[in-house]
């Protein structure tokens, strides 16, 4: 029997409050794992919004805290759980993480986001460091966007960084086709017969004031 077409939507996280507030690392007590800032809260809201109706039955996020944020207020217009899956990480590059990120595990998440499952397991787990990006990251997150899918059955979303943003895509693609991975931005993959076509490469057209150059950290 042919393979039933699927659909996978790959996002990236809400604004960073690092990326409002120059000070806020230097008092924060986890300062390489920022929340949202308030715009950044509105962006996953609207990306939401955006989503409803589609068609996913399946959300899965970084453990940074600013993904789990995001997928919270996008769980909450779908009415989904959330699940954690370390092998949609940030790239773990030594120059931004000294040592393997320290992430606060399921059980703490859900006291602050209730949607987040803690009885699901991650699949793949990031080995630490990543020094090169394309090498060793989007290879990572090929494996992932893989796994996910040979795990269930369905539509799904994948909440993500910059780095994994693009990785997860290239994982089901042919070649690098040219992705803009800013904030909330969209990805929509789509199975054909001849495999997997890239529908939207990054689309932020739930914002009404999308950034105009694009940062990762």
């Amino acid at each position: 029997m042919p393979t039933a077409a699927r659909n996978v939507y790959i996002a990236r996280h809400g604004n960073r409050i690092d990326f409002v507030d120059k000070t806020w690392k230097a008092s924060a007590a986890r300062p390489r794992d920022p929340h949202l800032s308030p715009d950044g809260v509105e962006q996953a809201r609207k990306l939401g919004r955006r989503l409803k109706g589609a068609g996913i039955r399946h959300l899965f996020c970084s453990p940074f805290y600013r993904c789990v944020e995001t997928a919270f207020h996008v769980a909450e217009a779908l009415d989904l759980p959330i699940r954690i899956e370390h092998g949609a990480c940030e790239w773990l590059k030594p120059e931004w993480f000294p040592e393997m990120p320290d992430f606060l595990p399921p059980e703490v998440l859900a006291r602050t986001f209730p949607r987040v499952d803690t009885g699901y397991r991650s699949l793949i787990r990031p080995e630490y460091p990543e020094h090169d990006e394309r090498t060793q990251t989007w290879p990572r997150c090929a494996q992932t966007i893989r796994a996910l899918l040979a795990s269930c059955a369905g539509d799904l979303l994948v909440i993500g960084h910059g780095a994994s943003f693009n990785g997860l895509a290239y994982g089901l693609l042919e070649g690098e086709p040219e992705l803009h991975g800013g904030l909330t931005a969209l990805a929509h993959l789509a199975q054909r017969e001849a495999g997997w076509e890239l529908l939207l490469a990054g689309c932020q057209a739930h914002l009404e004031d999308a950034e105009g150059e694009l940062r990762f950290n």
